[in-house]
């Protein structure tokens, strides 16, 4: 059996590492994964674009063989994406998700979407590139749309549709910078100001909690916090470090979206892209044989 899966991706409005409790925006980047499953003995073969690090996609397949009970069979994973990879745009929790989704699907595995999703954060976690487990990038990243969560207990504290009518500009530095790899201690010191934007989250101020955490988090982390100050003097809605960056995300509305990205443009590289409320969704591309 041979499946495709296509889910999207999101910018940070909450990082969940300084008090358990995130949010994310969906944003229509994507991931597509292609899944097949063949007779063997419990190989798997990953083909990741740019050369990067196949741990997370195979732990995904390892821990859906486990899950299934399958020793009978080999599986074969590619992946392809227009989110850039280390940067704070959720590539893990998108890939783990569009390799979860495929794999289960290949599988013939019955599952919630719920239950796909926790697959693919028990993945990331056993492959060392989250901190909290990821939960809200997950979640958003497979149901779009604004959501709120607790990382820790796994459960959704609010949810909304994104607006429509709004632009996401992103800053990708060449920098990359991977979770694992970043100071939790020194996040954790701006817990005070990270749990107000959790206050205004769940007040449905979305954008000034994305505001003030990513400002946050550019503090913690020593990140230059210009490129997100200048796109607020541009007339952005919200601007500020997305997860533990380097990327910085904007959100804006059409008549002020251009000041933004010439603003922005003078740091570097941006994407321009839309809010998403777009389910994860899937397609069989080969039948049993």
């Amino acid at each position: 059996m041979r499946v495709k899966s296509r889910v999207h991706g999101a910018v940070s409005i909450i990082n969940a590492i300084p008090t358990g409790i995130g949010g994310a925006l969906g944003v229509d980047l994507w991931t597509e994964a292609e899944v097949e499953v063949r007779p063997g003995s419990g190989g798997i073969e990953a083909e990741i674009p740019g050369g990067e690090d196949p741990s997370l996609v195979k732990e995904t397949i390892q821990l859906i063989l486990e899950y299934s009970g399958r020793r009978d069979v080999d599986v074969w994973v590619k992946t392809r994406s227009t989110i850039p990879i280390g940067r704070g745009l959720k590539s893990s929790s998108s890939a783990a998700n569009a390799v979860s989704l495929a794999a289960c699907k290949a599988l013939g595995l019955n599952l919630s979407p719920e239950d796909v999703v926790n697959l693919g954060v028990d993945a990331a976690i056993r492959a060392g590139v989250t901190i909290t487990g990821a939960f809200d990038d997950a979640y958003t990243s497979f149901f779009g749309g604004i959501n709120i969560t607790d990382n820790y207990r796994r459960c959704v504290l609010s949810r909304a549709r994104a607006p429509e009518g709004l632009l996401v500009l992103i800053l990708v530095p060449e920098e990359k910078r991977y979770t694992r790899s970043v100071d939790v201690e020194s996040l954790r010191s701006v817990r005070r100001m990270c749990e107000k934007a959790v206050d205004l989250a769940l007040a449905g101020k979305y954008w000034e909690a994305m505001t003030i955490n990513g400002l946050a988090i550019a503090a913690a982390l020593e990140m230059d916090p210009t490129p997100a100050l200048d796109a607020l003097r541009e007339g952005a809605v919200a601007a500020g470090v997305s997860g533990t960056g380097p990327a910085v995300a904007a959100v804006a509305t059409s008549k002020r979206a251009g000041d933004v990205v010439r603003s922005l443009r003078e740091y570097g590289p941006v994407i321009e892209c839309r809010p998403s409320n777009l389910v994860a969704e899937w397609e069989p591309l080969e039948a049993d044989v």
